[in-house]
């Protein structure tokens, strides 16, 4: 089912739910902070800022964004975890905290289930292979044989250990036989600004924080990594199509609360998530960025986390990812 679907049926909901019983738990006074794990530029923190933006309209309050980089979304995973849960503050939860980082680190101070209150899930983006726009190599092929002449030389930027462009190296160093070598970052704007300048080589970036590169020419695309074509990129290739069976990386973004939450205050604003998700004006940009399959129901969220936790673990475990000490 499509993100559509999903954001439509729920808005129907919205609309027709209107007893005092749903509306009996109430935003509390002032602003919302919306906390995301990673600085200003890349697409977390871009899709944070569409949604805060629409939902402060809708509510009639400010919703601030405010980034707490680190960690790979960890320390703000950390931190969104011990604040109230009256729905002042909620999280940008994503693959990198919920997932990825809790399957290589076994002694967080946060657990991704039992510490967070599922909200919603904002929608799945693949990542993208990029370079810079006059870089020699401009295919996947070239990038392996460059990787094969140069082992362990040829640079790969991510968004920090343990995020999904980490993982999406490793998966690529498995399936390729090549060894790269991994450039972590804090966060997708400074590992973007060093690889249009040349620090970093390539990179399997989010779509969301690649495209706006793309559109203006300072990054070239050379594969996508889910196992269907982005309609975003329909004439983009994905990994799978270019010989790399079973290569599939996506990233993924939700809104998560503290644990405990009213249940009444999660079904409103789940609600009014999915309202925002079905403006058209939001709809086009997340199809730029593409965004998709988001929307439905707080327990959709819940399943679909964990269903992740229970797969990037294993995938941690086959490849011998550890950041434990």
């Amino acid at each position: 089912m499509q993100r559509r679907r999903f954001i439509q049926a729920a808005a129907a909901g919205a609309a027709a739910a209107t007893s005092p019983a749903l509306f009996a738990q109430a935003l509390p006074n002032g602003p919302v902070r919306l906390v995301v794990g990673f600085p200003p530029g890349g697409g977390a923190d871009a899709l944070a800022r569409v949604v805060a933006q629409h939902l402060g309209t809708l509510w009639g309050r400010q919703v601030i964004v405010e980034n707490r980089a680190g960690a790979s979304s960890a320390l703000a995973a950390e931190y969104a975890a011990q604040q109230s849960a009256d729905g002042s503050t909620l999280f940008l939860s994503t693959i990198n905290s919920q997932a990825l980082v809790p399957a290589v680190q076994t002694r967080l101070r946060y657990h991704p289930e039992r510490d967070f209150t599922p909200v919603v899930l904002l929608g799945v983006t693949p990542n993208l292979l990029i370079t810079r726009a006059n870089a020699p190599a401009q295919s996947v092929k070239d990038v392996v044989a460059l990787c094969k002449a140069q082992p362990g030389q040829v640079s790969f930027g991510s968004a920090g250990p343990a995020t999904i462009q980490h993982f999406a190296i490793e998966k690529f160093r498995l399936l390729a036989g090549v060894d790269p070598l991994h450039v972590p970052y804090k966060g997708s704007g400074p590992l973007l600004t060093d690889l249009i300048g040349g620090q970093v080589q390539f990179t399997f970036e989010t779509m969301t924080a690649a495209t706006p590169h793309l559109k203006n020419g300072r990054v070239v695309a050379l594969a996508q990594t889910r196992a269907r074509r982005s309609k975003a990129y329909p004439d983009l290739p994905t990994m799978q199509e270019q010989g790399y069976a079973g290569f599939e990386t996506m990233n993924w973004y939700g809104i998560s609360g503290p644990a405990r939450m009213d249940a009444a205050l999660v079904r409103r604003i789940n609600q009014d998530v999915n309202t925002v998700l079905a403006l058209p004006e939001v709809q086009r940009q997340f199809d730029g960025f593409g965004v998709e399959d988001g929307g439905g129901s707080a327990e959709r969220y819940a399943e679909f986390t964990r269903n992740e936790i229970a797969k990037w673990a294993r995938v941690a475990k086959d490849a011998k990812v550890s950041m434990d000490s």
